[in-house]
Formats: structure tokens, sequence, C-alpha cells
């Protein structure tokens, strides 16, 4: 039994070295690929090399695919790969749907290891587009102090789109009554109002963003308009001296034709003109004049004069 015993045992490690030498091995580099975003409607594909590091011709025989985005490109079956030897093997991403997804690709041959599986994944995404019109809005001449408001539109096209928030690049221009997040459906408008407060006299620009999941966000409008200083207003009155028995007059305001009126003149005015500086830009005021003898009596009121400031 000792004399056959080392015979056996070199016949055994023989025949094992020999398997190994004859083993086909498949083997992928890489086994998995993320197509990272991929629109919809588009594709993006990625070949896998696959190589036999065995020292015998293999075959790939069938191969399948887990996940309705992923598709393989043009490879025919079977598929042999000499010792040493390696060959790409396409892949296509098409999705059809927003959002993450993934897949398995299964390969199968008459390698020692029959089955091999490789992971791909990728992700959606909308061609979504966010049009705000006009692109450029001209406010104009504005009085420092006040306050003008232009329309603007925004318009989705190509897919849904959802504006998660809005900024400008100078305080003097602001959105108004703009609730966030809003989506608008691929065709759907959004009115939004933009109001113009200007600090100082001169030109003033801004560009204004909307920023949402859309292809160009964020959405950018040009905005301009022009602070002008506020012009300074006055009212002249003059009326006639009357019987010639007035010693001086008083000058009554008020915000209504039929009053109440408030005297505007600090003293007994002895000449028959007064101006008035107090008066503010868009406000409307009505006058009437009372004349003053030299006992203290002083007459009804006058006629009524409507006086129009402008607002500039």
């Amino acid at each position: 039994m000792r004399c056959f015993l080392p015979v056996i045992i070199a016949c055994l490690l023989c025949g094992l070295a020999t398997a190994t030498a004859w083993a086909q091995e498949l083997q992928c580099g890489p086994c998995g690929h993320a197509f990272d975003q991929v629109q919809i409607g588009d594709s993006k594909s990625f070949s896998f090399q696959l190589s036999n590091t065995g020292s015998k011709t293999l075959r790939i025989t069938s191969m399948s695919v887990q996940g309705s985005a992923f598709s393989f490109g043009d490879f025919s079956l079977p598929a042999p790969i000499k010792p040493g030897a390696s060959l790409l093997l396409p892949v296509i991403f098409a999705p059809t749907a927003l959002g993450h997804t993934s897949g398995v690709l299964t390969l199968r041959s008459n390698a020692v290891d029959s089955s091999l599986a490789m992971q791909v994944a990728g992700n959606g995404s909308a061609n979504a587009q966010l049009e705000v019109s006009p692109a450029t809005l001209n406010f104009g001449n504005v009085t420092v102090g006040s306050s003008k408001t232009l329309p603007a539109k925004l318009t989705a096209s190509g897919a849904s789109v959802s504006i998660s928030s809005h900024g400008s690049t100078s305080s003097e221009f602001a959105i108004l009554g703009m609730k966030l997040p809003a989506t608008l459906k691929a065709g759907q408008s959004l009115s939004v109002t933009i109001r113009f407060t200007p600090n100082a006299s001169g030109k003033a620009s801004c560009k204004t963003g909307f920023t949402s999941n859309a292809a160009d966000s964020p959405t950018v409008e040009q905005l301009t308009g022009t602070g002008v200083a506020p012009v300074a207003h006055s009212v002249t009155l003059s009326w006639d001296s009357g019987d010639g028995r007035a010693v001086g007059y008083n000058v009554y305001r008020g915000s209504a034709a039929g009053g109440p009126y408030q005297i505007s003149n600090t003293a007994l005015d002895a000449s028959t003109n007064y101006t008035d500086d107090s008066v503010v830009s868009g406000t409307t005021y009505y006058y009437v004049v009372t004349k003053v003898n030299a006992q203290g009596e002083e007459s009804s009121y006058s006629n009524v004069t409507k006086a129009v400031i402008p607002n500039s």
C-alpha cells in the first residue's frame, strides 16, 4: 500500500491541474454602470468589456434584461470568446419615466460559472422648459418713494415644471403674491406681478430668477426702471377784494367739496393772493376764502375752488 499511495496522489493532482487549465472563465469589466441623467425620449449607451480569462474558447449563449428602461445593443449570439480575448457588450438606457430606475443584465455561457450578472442604473429626467414673458420688463420713470407694478407670465413646456423659489438681485424690485412651491403642467401659464420701488434717482436694473426643475433653470427676466426725484408742487390762489372793507382774509382747505375745511394760513392775510406749498402729489384739494373786517367779523365761505395735484 505504501508503494502505490504516492502514485495515486500524483495522478489526482495532475487531473486537477488539467481541469483548471482548460476551464472557461467569463469576466466583466466593469460589472456595473450608472447612466446618471437621461431625458425621457432620449437614450444613452455604454459598453461592458467581457473577457475570457481561461484557456479554452467559451461561448455566450443567451442574455436577458431585468428593467424595461434597459436593452442590449447590437450583439450576435452565440458569441465566442477565445482564451485571453475580449469583446464589448453594448447596453442602452432609454428612460420612459421620471426618477431613478435600476436593472440587471444576465449572460449565460458554457463557462464554469455559467451565469454572469451586471448591475445598471439611471435617472430619467424631463425635457421641461420654463419661459418668462416678456423677457425684459421696463417700468419707465417712477417717482422716488412711490411704486409701480407690471405683470409677467411664466409658461411651462415639454413637461410639468415645479417652481421652488424666486429671487431678485436688487431690493428695488420685488415679486408679489406668488405662492411657492408652484407646479405648472406643460402648456400651463402662471401670472406674476412685479413691483418697482426706486430708492434714489437714476436708472436701475435687475435680474429676477425663478428656480425650478426645468432644464433651463433658473429662468431669468431682465428688469429696468428709472427713479425720478419728486417734483415740488404748490397751489396758488387769488381772489377779488370785494367791497374793500376787509382788513384781511383766511384761506381754508379740505379734501371734499362740501368740507369740512381747515384753515391754511397762520395769520390773517392782507393780500388777495395765497400760495399753498404743503400739497402732496396725487391728491385733490378744495379751497374756500373768507374776509375779515376791522371789527374781527368773518364772512361766510366763498365759492369752492378745486386743485388736482399731479402724481409726479
